[in-house]
């Protein structure tokens, strides 16, 4: 029997989070496609375009948890922009209302919305909306990863050296310096390093067979909830440390075969500390 290509959830609450974070997604993603200024980069309007990008942000985050509070109001919530309340059903929702926030500053397309529900503490349900892409990724827990109507799956594991790996660097000049020094001596053992600056894409293209593998320093949850799980249902192993999950001392997704050498090195070099 051929499996549906687009499959409904089987869990009824599980369909709802689903379709309520693709349409808070799809809503956000608009309103920062649709309301950016041509001109941001440059704008003139505010005290810096940096003002602009947070307006947009705050916006955003605002727009999801109003459309997810209407439908869901014993919720709770954890967001970049502040957004934190507990909830009362055993449902949280993990947002990034804008992650890639310099890509969208420049008007690269390497930006998303990132919309995680959590169950009872383990998400299960990811959606990474990312506009300029023209994409929706989307993942049930159990249920598979997808890209439009298109099952993801990760790419076949090359040996470590042949394996195209991207990374990301804080904002804070001390951190990014370590995490410089680790991507030298990365690059000799590997095909190459990107630096997409959206962890939540990041994530995706792994999913997608876009990219063999990543790591990153220092994300918070809302940047890899969605992500995380997209990857998870397409095939890849995700942790931090050897035997940790993911978390912001060190976030590592790649197919099985490209992890376990890419935690090793990583491990190695100390990419878990300052």
């Amino acid at each position: 029997m051929t499996e549906p290509v687009n499959p409904v959830p089987t869990d009824p609450l599980l369909a709802e989070l689903l379709d309520l974070a693709l349409e808070a997604g799809r809503r956000a993603g608009a309103l920062l496609r649709d309301g950016r200024p041509d001109d941001l980069a440059v704008a003139k309007t505010k005290s810096s375009p940096i003002d602009v990008v947070t307006e947009m942000d705050i916006a955003a985050e605002k727009l999801i948890t109003g459309f997810l509070s209407e439908h869901r109001p014993d919720d709770g919530f954890l967001g970049e922009e502040g957004a934190a309340s507990p909830g009362t059903s055993g449902v949280r929702w993990v947002i990034d209302p804008l992650d890639g926030t310099v890509n969208y500053l420049y008007g690269l397309p390497t930006w998303a919305v990132s919309i995680a529900a959590e169950r009872d503490g383990e998400t299960v349900v990811g959606v990474v909306e990312a506009p300029l892409r023209n994409e929706t990724y989307r993942a049930v827990l159990g249920g598979g990863a997808y890209v439009g109507e298109r099952r993801l799956s990760v790419r076949p594991a090359p040996p470590l050296e042949q394996a195209l790996i991207s990374t990301g660097f804080a904002y804070v000049q001390s951190r990014r310096a370590r995490q410089a020094d680790i991507a030298q001596r990365m690059i000799p053992r590997l095909r190459d390093i990107r630096r997409g600056g959206s962890a939540a894409i990041d994530l995706c293209d792994v999913a997608a067979g876009r990219l063999d593998g990543y790591y990153e320093r220092g994300l918070n949850p809302w940047d890899l909830a969605a992500g995380d799980l997209i990857a998870r249902e397409a095939g890849a192993l995700t942790g931090g440390r050897p035997g940790e999950r993911p978390s912001g001392e060190l976030t590592i997704a790649a197919p099985p075969g490209v992890f376990e050498p890419l935690q090793e090195l990583l491990e190695e070099f100390g990419a878990w500390r300052d």
